[in-house]
């Protein structure tokens, strides 16, 4: 399906509003077309597009721009929660072909500016015809427990304290489980056995898909790798740290949403 960035008759029945990493929500729900085209009108808006097929469009705020009268944003990992699972799915497809658009301008065979493809969700080069498709980066995420523990550990680049899961990009030539065996031992230095897919999210920010796993503790002692992270525990399910918040896959592994 292609992407529409001019206006037509056509009328979609979801708009999502998207600043950075927020939603624009107006009155605690999705914002009507006459919000839309009143950020166009007020040329607030980085870009703007449409699905026809999906019955949706997404615009991108300027990050300074204010909020349309009677508007407010929320982060969009909390829209993901609260939101029925179709709006969070769009809401996550709308951000991930914004950050396509915004990062594929130029081509990158000729130099040549890019446009939306008329046929396809894609970009093609105004002058050799290229074409370029949006692509998600394969990642893993693994809640391991050893009995009745849980394994959490405080990566390096977070500062607010909360605990997470061990997490990685998937390699040219790993299988996923490879990936999920490899970044254990890289991050804790811990062996794993049982490993099993549990579930997975659309995480836009910009474009991974989160595969989540869950494994058993085989052998080893806990070893950090320093540069990833700051620290990493057992921890039991009564007496957790600061996890990440509901919106994210990793909260509902370590809240047991996926048991």
């Amino acid at each position: 399906m292609a992407l529409t960035s001019n206006f037509t008759n056509d009328v979609c029945s979801q708009h999502f509003i998207i600043r950075e990493n927020s939603i624009v929500l107006q009155n605690g729900k999705l914002p009507g077309e006459e919000i839309v085209k009143k950020c166009l009108a007020m040329n607030v808006a980085q870009d703007w597009f449409y699905e026809k097929d999906l019955d949706y469009s997404a615009l991108m705020l300027e990050p300074d721009s204010p909020n349309p009268a009677g508007c407010d944003d929320i982060p969009l990992r909390e829209f993901f929660h609260t939101a029925d699972a179709k709006s969070a799915s769009l809401a996550a497809r709308a951000k991930g072909l914004l950050n396509f658009k915004a990062s594929k301008r130029y081509c990158a065979k000729c130099g040549g500016a890019l446009h939306d493809d008329e046929n396809f969700t894609a970009r093609t080069c105004v002058q050799c015809g290229k074409q370029y498709f949006p692509q998600l980066e394969p990642a893993v995420i693994i809640l391991v427990n050893k009995g009745d523990q849980l394994l959490l550990a405080l990566h390096k680049n977070r500062n607010d304290g909360v605990y997470g899961c061990i997490a990685g990009f998937v390699e040219i030539g790993e299988t996923i489980e490879q990936t999920v065996e490899r970044e254990i031992m890289e991050e804790v230095g811990l062996k794993v056995k049982n490993i099993r897919y549990v579930g997975s999210q659309s995480w836009p920010f910009p474009d991974q898909l989160m595969l989540a796993f869950r494994a058993e503790y085989e052998s080893g002692e806990i070893k950090i790798q320093e540069d990833e992270l700051r620290d990493a525990q057992w921890f039991s399910r009564d007496s957790l740290p600061k996890i990440p918040p509901p919106g994210s896959v990793a909260h509902n592994l370590i809240s047991g949403y996926f048991d």
